[in-house]
């Protein structure tokens, strides 16, 4: 297994790889269906912390490998092979979140993880076979940095169900110092273009996961004849704030930025926040359906929240990440910070909270559309 260059042109995602993505959707939903459980219980605290922990392993497991394959995607049989085994693992770690998320029991999520981890190791060695010098030693320090982590993975079903949460925040660090140290010895040569091709095609499954939630919870709210106007307004505000949220993300070339590992690492990484945002929306928006007609235990303010906060920690984070290095002016760079707030003010509206906050959305695009054509024309 060889390298492929960095400067390849015409560089897009794979079929495999979208099939890849896809497995994940699986596992995107299953996460979103407990945080809705949870929420409309009334158990935030542990809804939340729930959420957090297992949309974690998702979205590293889906890091890993789409980094991988961006610097050593060879198509060839033994690498198909190794991606399935991994796809396979996604499925089986979807399976394990609902026992994860209730009951603190992580043992099949776990299983899922690690044969997705074997896979990727193996891939890492065979790696370092092609590799030599820095290049080499950097594909070995990944390879001995999966297996020390999936050590520890392991340690996390035996320990104390208390402990388990303080083990998983280590089990965090540990991973994300992976890339960190090996990346010192060698910059593996990811395609700026792809990877950030990637980041947004996963975005856009995960607003595709946020339209589904939010149609499937009108869908069956709609019985409900009598609350049939309060559910318009949720659908409408939802729409739009996922229109907003795909307009705003894709508004900036992020690859131009994406060029080293100084730029790449903490934009890799802060994704997180804006996947686990992005899909947190959803949840919400099926909260505010529920609270409409009756069926979560949780008061409208609460349910209000639940979508304007994911909305507005979405807004705030794409603008820290990338949006924020492409804006000329006060104004420009103003515009999401201030919308963010906005978005999250609007959970005091009342009843037409979510319609609020996809209306101020969708003025944030219009009025951001028009500050970057002004000052074009100014150039």
């Amino acid at each position: 297994m060889t390298a492929r260059s960095p400067d390849e042109g015409h560089r897009a995602a794979t079929p495999l790889e979208l099939f890849f993505d896809l497995c994940f959707v699986v596992a995107v939903a299953q996460a979103g269906a407990r945080l809705v459980h949870a929420l409309a219980e009334g158990h935030v605290g542990a809804g939340i912390s729930g959420y957090l922990f297992v949309f974690f392993g998702v979205f590293w497991a889906w890091v890993n490998f789409s980094w991988f394959s961006s610097a050593y995607d060879t198509d060839d049989v033994p690498y198909r092979i190794a991606v399935l085994v991994q796809i396979a693992g996604v499925l089986v770690y979807a399976a394990g979140v609902p026992r994860a998320f209730d009951s603190n029991d992580w043992t099949i999520a776990v299983i899922g993880y690690l044969v997705m981890r074997a896979a990727l190791t193996a891939q890492w060695l065979r790696a370092a076979v092609g590799e030599s010098g820095r290049a080499r030693r950097a594909a070995l320090f990944y390879a001995v940095g999966l297996l020390v982590c999936q050590c520890g993975w392991v340690a996390l079903l035996v320990a104390p169900a208390p402990a388990r949460h303080w083990l998983f925040l280590v089990m965090v660090v540990a991973e994300l110092s992976v890339p960190m140290i090996a990346e010192r010895y060698h910059q593996t040569p990811w395609h700026a273009h792809h990877i950030v091709e990637r980041y947004g095609l996963f975005t856009l499954i995960v607003l595709g996961e946020t339209v589904s939630a939010s149609t499937v919870a009108v869908q069956s709210a709609l019985d409900e004849e009598e609350v049939l106007g309060e559910l318009l307004p949720i659908a409408a505000g939802a729409l739009l704030l996922v229109f907003a949220a795909w307009w705003i993300y894709f508004a900036v070339p992020a690859h131009e930025r994406v060029t080293d590992n100084r730029a790449a690492i903490p934009w890799g990484y802060g994704h997180f926040a804006i996947l686990g945002s992005a899909a947190a929306i959803g949840a919400g928006v099926e909260v505010s359906v529920e609270q409409a007609v009756g069926k979560a235990h949780v008061s409208l303010l609460a349910a209000n929240l639940g979508v304007t906060v994911p909305a507005a920690l979405f807004l705030a984070v794409v603008w820290l990440l990338h949006a924020r290095h492409f804006k000329q002016g006060a104004a420009q760079q103003l515009l999401l910070p201030v919308a963010a707030l906005a978005v999250l003010g609007c959970a005091w509206t009342g009843q037409q909270a979510v319609l609020w906050a996809g209306l101020v959305a969708a003025a944030t695009v219009a009025l951001g559309v028009t500050l970057r054509h002004r000052a074009r024309s100014e150039a």
